[in-house]
C-alpha cells in the first residue's frame, strides 16, 4: 500500500489492473484503517481516471455475491449521491413508480454516507428487511415489481470501508462506484451522477458494458433531474440538455425538494408522496426522473413516459408496490 500511496500523491495514475488488484485487497482485509483512510482520502483531492475507475468497478463485481434473475430485463435508478443538496429520497420514491408502470426494478442502495438519510436507511426505517437470498429477491421482484439490493450485503469491499466512510462524511469514489456494482447486472440502468467530469467518465465506462442508460446531472449540481434548472442528459445514443419544460413542468426552487434532517422526516416524506399527499413541486420531480427512467426502458417518448408515471402514483400503484414489498 505504502507504495501505491507515495504514486497517488505524486499524481500518478494506476493501471485498470492495480486499481482492480489494490481494491480486491482492501476488500479481502488487507490492510488497516489508516491505509484505506488515506488511500480513500487521496481520490477526495485529486481525479479519478476511466482506468482506475473501471479497474475498482471490476474488483467490486468479482468480489460481489451475484443475483441471477434468470435473464429478466430489469432496471435500477442509483445516483452517486454527495451532492450536498439535501434532497428527499427522489429516485428511490421514483424506483416504486416506475415499479408500478410495469417495469422490474431492482434498486441497488446503501446507508447516507454525505447525507442524512439514503435509501438503505428509509427502507430500513419503513420495515424493509434486507436480503441477498436470491429467492426472496426473486419472489419481490415477482410480487412487487422491485426488489431492494442492499449494498453492503453482497459486496465485502463495501462492507470492509464502510465505518472509515461514515467517519469521513463526506462523498469518495465509492460513491462514484455504487451505481455501476449492481450484483444482479440490470439490462437498463438510470443513474444520476454529482458532476459533469463524472458523467464523461460513466459514459465512457458504460459505453463498453451491454446496457440501456441514461445518465442525468443537472447543471446546478444535483445528481438527479432536480428541475431547479437545466439537466445533462447522456444516452447510449446522444447527449442532450432538458429544460423543466421538457418534463411538462416549470421550474422549481432548491427548497422544493427538502429532505429532512432525520431518518423519521425523510420516512414520512417517502411515505406522503408515495401516499398521493405530495406538494405539487415534489410530484413534478418524482414524475420527472421516474418517466426518464421509463423512456429509457421501454424505449417510448419521454412525455408518454411521464403520463405512465402520473398514472402509476395517483391511482395508488406506486404506493400499494412499496406496501406489498414490505408486507
Amino acid at each position: 500500500m505504502k507504495s501505491i500511496l507515495n504514486r497517488l500523491i505524486e499524481y500518478q495514475s494506476l493501471s485498470k489492473a492495480e486499481a482492480k488488484d489494490i481494491l480486491i485487497r482492501i476488500g479481502k482485509g488487507e490492510f488497516n484503517e489508516a491505509q484505506i483512510a488515506s488511500f480513500i482520502s487521496i481520490y477526495m483531492m485529486r481525479s479519478i481516471t476511466v482506468d482506475e475507475l473501471d479497474g475498482f468497478r471490476l474488483a467490486l463485481l468479482e468480489l460481489c455475491k451475484p443475483i441471477d434473475f434468470d435473464g429478466i430485463p430489469t432496471t435500477d435508478m442509483c445516483g452517486t449521491g454527495g451532492d450536498g443538496k439535501n434532497t428527499f429520497n427522489i429516485s428511490t420514491i421514483s424506483s416504486f413508480v416506475v415499479a408500478g408502470a410495469g417495469v422490474k426494478v431492482t434498486k441497488h442502495g446503501n446507508y447516507g454516507v454525505s447525507s442524512h438519510c439514503g435509501s438503505s436507511n428509509v427502507m430500513e426505517y419503513l420495515g424493509y428487511e434486507f436480503t441477498n437470498d436470491q429467492d426472496t429477491l426473486a419472489k419481490q421482484l415477482d410480487e412487487s415489481n422491485i426488489c431492494i439490493l442492499h449494498a453492503p450485503l453482497f459486496h465485502p469491499a463495501m462492507a470492509e470501508v464502510g465505518p472509515i466512510r461514515r467517519m469521513l462524511g463526506m462523498k469518495t469514489f465509492f460513491n462514484m462506484l455504487g451505481p455501476l456494482v449492481n450484483p444482479c447486472l440490470p439490462t437498463h440502468q438510470s443513474v444520476g451522477v454529482f458532476n459533469l467530469e463524472l458523467a464523461r467518465l460513466y459514459n465512457y465506462l458504460l459505453q463498453g458494458i451491454d446496457k440501456k442508460f441514461s445518465i442525468v446531472h443537472a447543471l446546478d449540481g444535483y445528481d438527479e433531474v432536480s428541475l431547479t434548472g437545466d439537466t445533462k442528459v447522456i444516452t447510449n445514443e446522444k447527449n442532450t440538455v432538458l429544460s423543466p419544460a421538457d418534463f411538462k413542468t416549470s421550474v422549481l426552487k432548491p427548497e422544493d425538494l427538502y429532505g429532512g434532517e432525520s431518518v423519521k422526516e425523510a420516512a414520512d416524506i417517502f411515505v406522503k408522496i408515495l401516499s398521493g399527499e405530495a406538494s405539487k413541486e415534489q410530484r413534478s420531480v418524482v414524475l420527472a426522473n421516474a418517466g426518464l427512467a421509463i423512456s429509457n426502458y421501454k424505449n417510448i417518448p419521454l412525455s408518454q413516459a411521464i403520463d405512465e408515471a402520473g398514472e402509476s402514483l395517483d391511482s395508488g400503484t406506486a404506493y400499494q408496490k412499496l406496501k406489498t414489498l414490505i408486507n
